[in-house]
């Protein structure tokens, strides 16, 4: 059954619509999972030598035993935020005589195949090596350690399962659990209560007694059935149609009418972002990346450099780029509609500035406390502020012309490539390398009062144009209206 399942799975790749469409970002992922490959091989051969050289007085495994915990939670966190589940349509399925547990059993079996399920062994399978050739350790206890230790990042891989499936759909339900390892977090800083040491003893006593290596592997059968059984539950297409229903909002932002003309497409764009997963979670990216700036301001006898210039354009910029570089792939559902009605492009534009720059002037507001810092980096936000209104809102307009690419608005946005094209990776560059360049430029031949007042009298000189702008960019619009409708018409990503 495994097979049949596998190779209906693999004629529904090569022969979904969308295949061949985006062999660019194929390739470009094809050469991110080269790069942490790589970085995981070099840390896995490097970590025995360094902990060595460091720290010559303490056992380099119990030294990694200690830090495992760590090391795990970090691995959910990062499996959650960029981890793609597994799906299968079981729609034609279902009036089969396929028993249900044959088709889970095969959706799980897939996580194992994951990418992130590699990873692991690049610094694992080194290491252990290196123990082995180097320690006093008995081979037999390294090997058992090895075995434990993939068992648990397995064990990760179906926690993340668990957790998606509950908490993608509700962030806020996380919240509790976020607050418990803030506090175990706070325990561990203050040494009232190191969850990590009694967890590197755990590990510890394992190498001593290597048949607990099979601790882990019950650990991860328990988890497996008991996605098993979480995921029968959902096998029906109307599983979650009653828990939608309850979702439903009736927000209708009847204040948006002041805004005159483009006051229903504005209205249309915040229910949009209101009402579905993906568009929301750009807001929550948004006010995240405000405190992006406490990483770099933080850092004593800081010179004020180029560098800064693409910090303060993601702080207030951080919806524009998320938000603004999938116009109008936001409407692709109805795009068609929209441009089959009597609606002037130039307002369906002009309303997309409009939340744009209001999402920068609400961002540059709530980085004010950066003057804390300085009264230069209030400044150089602000003036990032100005350029993002002024330069980027049009070029991020002018590059959602090119768009073409269908979104649905309910899926996790995590790790998520729909919609995502050549354009999306082109337009970073002018987005924040352009006021960089100009900005070290003027900086090194003139002086830093004369680069802030550059990249000013820029936003300035965007925001007088923006009303031929937009006239030129509602024309780009119409001359790639019908390329943009065949576009969306495609459901595959």
């Amino acid at each position: 059954m495994f097979k049949l399942f596998f190779s209906l799975e693999w004629k529904a790749f090569f022969r979904s619509a969308s295949f061949g469409k985006s062999i660019g970002l194929k390739i470009f992922l094809v050469f991110m999972a080269l790069y942490f490959a790589g970085a995981f091989l070099v840390i896995g051969i490097g970590l025995y030598p360094m902990l060595q050289e460091f720290y010559p007085d303490k056992d380099p495994l119990e030294m990694v035993n200690r830090y495992a915990l760590l090391w795990l939670v970090c691995e959910l966190l990062f499996r959650f935020l960029l981890q793609t589940l597994p799906v299968m349509d079981i729609k034609p399925l279902l009036n089969l005589p396929v028993p249900k547990r044959k088709v889970v059993n095969f959706v799980l079996a897939k996580s194992l195949y994951s990418f992130y399920n590699i990873l692991p062994l690049f610094i694992i399978i080194p290491f252990g090596i290196f123990c082995i050739i180097e320690s006093d350790y008995a081979t037999i206890k390294i090997l058992a350690w090895m075995f434990g230790m993939y068992s648990l990042s397995l064990c990760i891989n179906f926690t993340n399962f668990i957790v998606k499936k509950r908490f993608t759909d509700n962030l806020k339900a996380l919240l509790p659990f976020v607050i418990v390892l803030a506090v175990l977090a706070a325990l561990e800083y203050f040494k009232i209560f190191q969850i990590t040491v009694l967890f590197g003893e755990a590990l510890d006593f394992m190498v001593a007694q290597p048949y607990l290596a099979f601790v882990p592997v019950i650990l991860l059968i328990i988890l497996y059935k008991w996605n098993q059984i979480n995921l029968e539950k959902k096998f029906y297409l109307d599983a979650n149609l009653k828990e939608k229903a309850k979702a439903a909002d009736t927000s209708d932002f009847v204040w948006t009418r002041k805004f005159g003309s483009i006051a229903p497409f504005l209205q249309q764009d915040l229910k949009l972002i209101w009402r579905n997963k993906r568009p929301k979670t750009t807001v929550y990216l948004a006010l995240f990346f405000v405190f992006y700036g406490l990483m770099f301001y933080t850092i004593e006898d800081q010179e004020m450099s180029a560098f800064l210039v693409m910090i303060g354009i993601l702080i207030t910029g951080m919806f524009m780029m998320n938000f603004g570089q999938f116009i109008p792939g936001w409407d692709s559902a109805y795009y068609p509609m929209i441009m089959a009605q009597n609606i002037p492009l130039r307002q369906y534009l002009a309303s997309k500035a409009g939340l744009i720059t209001f999402s920068v002037v609400v961002l540059a507001i709530l980085s004010t406390p950066y003057v804390y810092f300085g009264w230069n980096i209030l400044l150089l936000n602000m003036v990032c502020a100005l350029y993002n209104i002024g330069v980027n809102v049009p070029l991020l307009l002018y590059a959602g012309s090119f768009n073409k690419k269908r979104i649905e608005l309910d899926k996790s946005p995590f790790m998520n490539y729909q919609g995502t094209g050549a354009a999306q990776w082109l337009v970073a560059l002018p987005l924040m390398i352009f006021p960089m360049l100009i900005f070290w430029i003027t900086n090194k031949f003139l002086n830093f009062n004369a680069a802030i007042g550059l990249l000013t009298l820029l936003g300035i000189i965007g925001l007088f144009l923006r009303p031929k702008l937009l006239n030129f960019l509602a024309g780009v619009y119409k001359k790639r209206k019908y390329v943009m409708i065949e576009g969306f018409k495609q459901s595959g990503e």
